[in-house]
């Protein structure tokens, strides 16, 4: 085997171990999840367990603190400064869990009570532990939200999870894993779910609290461009074994097996154009390239649209959308005066962190949510004023592809029966022809017609956003909007759904609103670009002119806040997106 061992520890000389696996394995009755697992996490360091999913890398970890489900069967040592994990009786476990070892989750609204305030959860994960009053815990509580960097912590104390954003829920979880300082600190995906500016400031928080607090860092992820922001060390897994393990530059300069030079190549990461036009932001002045436009107003943002054709296939013009509150609650408007088009065979990418307002602007494309004012027009058809049979041939002409497909198809329909499903309501084919046409959709979209009468729970989360796909394109429509449909997959099955919808896209020559918060995929995909901010646009333009030359300071510093799988060049966006945040908005506007 060439480059690491991968039974090799790989640990800095001199350092000792906090965290030592030794020939760990899980199986699940005849199903071997983990097989010979050794890796090592030293005092202070992070150490990054990458690999795709099913590869093993979570069933790990959770093994370390009694977290599997029942009949699972484990083997190997675990040693924790010395002490076998696996040795340990369930009371010493718990006494374990959460003080000597802090874990935060993938998901926080899923590791969060839904009926308890943050400041009551994080209370009983401090008494737990410690021997203090309920107002010394309280005290230390709201001590630990402002460690997080949460802003009015009394008041998020009073707080409860569905009131707060994602990004906030997750310094919350962060804040419950370190409340008592535990000397290994468990991040199993705490960025998969997050918007790139949002996973910047996480990342940084981490970074921050591993050296305030000397805690090592075992994060699990998919995300090498993570990896290459925070990791000092990687652990590469594949079917349950690790394939290779190195520092991280040594990783990603000269990777030893072929499975990580894959895994590798599969990144969406943004190419060194983009990082240049970050990097030219901050040193000169940028210069605009023509028909590219952005607002010199922050961070009340305005748009200059660029000039559609004569018959463009998606026009809106000043849509505005306000939900109204309720039982006196303020009004929230989620999209602000956007004017912005699609071209036929096209592809827009519409980008922004969550609550910029993309997914109300979906919603208004595809008649889902009324306008409040402005219009949207499809082929020069009002959206919001057909009604009836012209409505539903309208519909017909879009199809929609989301961004969890679990929840986005019917769990009680066969894939056969999912795919088919539009044609039917809109009785297209006859009876006869549907089977057929349901093949021929599967065959384009790369899946075995053998998977027909499968459920999606017995599909892969790649295989189940190709099947949304394929019934996004059963109605051969003029439009497909696509709302994050690649976010939550991993980066070789991200790559794949990337390559189909290119493939796709030149065979059925759709017209696409591509909707992500990911600047590198929108890179990839998109003729040309619209960022959105606080219900906004505040700029658009060619894909190429906006990501070399970004104006406003909000794309400048989304752009900074995207990593990169390569450390030299993450460590410089890493102080560009520091220097961009440091400047105040009065400085950044003066800039342009």
């Amino acid at each position: 085997m060439t480059g690491a061992s991968p039974t090799a520890s790989a640990r800095p000389v001199g350092e000792a171990a906090l965290l030592e696996l030794e020939d760990v394995s899980v199986s699940f009755g005849t199903t071997e999840a983990v097989r010979s697992v050794r890796y090592s996490v030293a005092a202070g360091e992070v150490v990054a367990v990458v690999g795709e999913s099913g590869s093993g890398k979570t069933v790990t970890a959770m093994s370390l603190l009694g977290l599997l489900p029942p009949g699972a069967e484990v083997s190997g040592r675990a040693l924790l400064s010395g002490r076998d994990l696996f040795a340990m009786t369930p009371g010493e476990l718990r006494a374990v869990r959460g003080n000597e070892v802090g874990m935060v989750f993938q998901e926080p609204m899923s590791a969060l009570n839904p009926v308890f305030s943050i400041g009551d959860q994080l209370v009983e994960a401090i008494r737990t532990h410690q021997p203090l009053s309920a107002a010394e815990a309280r005290r230390r509580a709201i001590e630990l939200l402002g460690l997080v960097g949460l802003p009015s912590p009394e008041q998020r104390f009073r707080s409860y999870p569905h009131e707060l954003s994602g990004g906030q829920l997750q310094r919350i979880v962060i804040a419950m894993a370190v409340a008592n300082e535990p000397s290994l600190l468990i991040a199993d995906e705490p960025t998969t779910a997050l918007d790139v500016t949002v996973q910047a400031e996480i990342l940084e928080l981490l970074r921050e609290l591993g050296r305030r607090l000397g805690t090592a860092i075992l994060l699990i992820t998919h995300d090498m461009g993570v990896v290459a922001d925070l990791a000092d060390r990687v652990v590469v897994m594949y079917d349950g074994r690790v394939v290779e393990q190195n520092d991280v530059t040594s990783l990603f300069t000269a990777p030893g097996e072929d499975y990580t030079r894959q895994l590798l190549g599969s990144v969406v990461s943004l190419g060194a154009v983009a990082t240049e036009g970050v990097e030219r932001a901050l040193s000169a002045e940028p210069v605009l390239v023509p028909g590219h436009h952005a607002a010199a107003e922050y961070p009340a943002a305005r748009s200059v649209p660029d000039v559609p054709s004569e018959s463009p296939l998606l026009t809106v013009e000043d849509l505005s959308v306000t939900y109204r509150g309720r039982f006196r609650s303020l009004a929230v408007r989620a999209a602000a005066g956007v004017s912005l088009h699609v071209e036929p065979g096209e592809i827009l990418g519409l980008v922004g962190e969550s609550g910029s307002g993309k997914s109300t602007v979906a919603g208004a494309v595809t008649g889902l949510v009324p306008p409040t004012s402005g219009t949207v027009r499809i082929g020069g058809t009002d959206v919001a004023r057909v009604r009836g049979r012209a409505a539903k041939a309208l519909r017909r002409r879009v199809g929609v592809v989301f961004q969890d497909p679990l929840s986005a198809l019917n769990p009680r329909l066969t894939v056969g029966e999912s795919v088919a499903t539009p044609i039917r309501l809109h009785r297209l084919l006859r009876r006869s022809e549907v089977d057929k046409r349901v093949a021929e959709l599967l065959d384009a979209v790369r899946l075995s017609p053998s998977l027909r009468t499968r459920y999606p729970h017995e599909l892969s989360g790649g295989q189940r956003q190709r099947v949304g796909i394929a019934r996004a394109l059963a109605l051969r429509p003029d439009l497909l909007v696509a709302d994050e449909p690649t976010s939550a997959l991993d980066v070789t099955i991200q790559a794949r759904v990337l390559d189909l919808l290119r493939s796709l896209q030149d065979e059925f020559g759709f017209a696409c609103l591509f909707i992500s918060h990911d600047l590198a995929v929108i890179e990839q995909l998109a003729t040309r670009v619209a960022v959105m901010h606080r219900g906004h646009v505040v700029e658009q333009g060619p894909t190429k002119a906006v990501l070399t030359a970004p104006v406003h300071p909000y794309t400048q510093r989304l752009l900074s806040a995207a990593p990169v799988a390569d450390p030299a060049a993450q460590r410089r966006r890493r102080e560009a997106w520091r220097e961009l945040g440091q400047r105040s908005p009065e400085e950044r506007s003066h800039r342009l």
